[in-house]
């Protein structure tokens, strides 16, 4: 058994962290001119909340929102490295979700599962890393000034979707956010994502986890989930998630995700379908 920690990009809520035995580590958010800004925690974050479990004699996974999207990543290596002088005969492994919000919530998900089955933390980090390359996330916004502001967009792509008027849909690839089209209209943004998921889910849909995640906009959850059902065949049976103020604030209101990534027990058999 191993303790598993995650930055708070996860968008679990508190209720879900204490449900699952999982520790959260919250960023900074502060207000500047009428717009919120988020700071990554610092190393000393991470050590303050990792110390007591080493102390206590575990071993840690600590995940972390992509470190193309936030400085969360090198705060965590660096608390690590320094508790692993400090505890030489523990282990603390750092593992780069390459995603956020939605997407490493679901990755978080499959970590627990497997602990919960009694995993080693070793063989939990392989496995992890398989999920991590099958996560997808889409997402649309209201507006790109709230990523453009953030550096999380270039300029160029912000003034396209603003000029146009087209509803941006994006998605995060190796990490990074990028742009993947533009679409008039939101049932044909959500049916974009449907024709994207299903081409790389295939009809091995069983074998993938599956949440739609909104910013203050339940409504579109609905309507997302109604046409991914009845126009692409694809159910997602948890409820929607609230996303949190980490990634809200680099969203804006009325932003929509999907995101799906491979059961571990599926990339598992691959790995063991390869070998044979």
């Amino acid at each position: 058994m191993f303790k598993i920690v995650s930055d708070a990009a996860c968008d679990f809520t508190a209720a879900q962290a204490k449900e699952h035995g999982v520790d959260t580590v919250p960023f900074y958010i502060t207000e500047e001119n009428g717009m919120k800004k988020t700071s990554q925690p610092n190393p000393q974050d991470y050590a303050d909340t990792l110390t007591p479990y080493l102390e206590g004699g575990e071993d840690i996974l600590l995940l972390t929102i992509s470190s193309k999207l936030s400085g969360s990543h090198n705060s965590a290596v660096l608390a690590a490295e320094m508790l692993r002088e400090e505890y030489p005969q523990r282990e603390v492994i750092v593992l780069d979700s390459l995603s956020g919000s939605i997407g490493q919530g679901l990755i978080l998900k499959e970590i627990i599962d497997m602990r919960d089955n009694g995993y080693t933390l070793r063989n939990t980090v392989r496995l992890a890393a398989e999920v991590i390359k099958t996560t997808r996330v889409y997402f649309t916004v209201e507006s790109l000034d709230h990523l453009r502001r953030g550096g999380r967009i270039n300029l160029a792509t912000a003034f396209v979707g603003g000029v146009l008027g087209l509803r941006p849909v994006l998605h995060i690839v190796n990490g990074a956010v990028l742009p993947l089209a533009t679409v008039r209209g939101k049932k044909n943004t959500f049916n974009l994502i449907g024709k994207k998921s299903t081409a790389d889910m295939k009809t091995e849909r069983d074998d993938y986890r599956l949440s739609i995640g909104h910013v203050q906009n339940e409504g579109d959850a609905r309507a997302l989930y109604s046409v991914l059902l009845d126009e692409w065949n694809i159910s997602v049976l948890s409820a929607a998630v609230e996303v949190g103020a980490v990634i809200s604030t680099h969203t804006g209101p009325g932003a929509m995700a999907f995101a799906y990534c491979k059961h571990y027990a599926a990339c598992e058999a691959i790995g063991l379908n390869e070998a044979a």
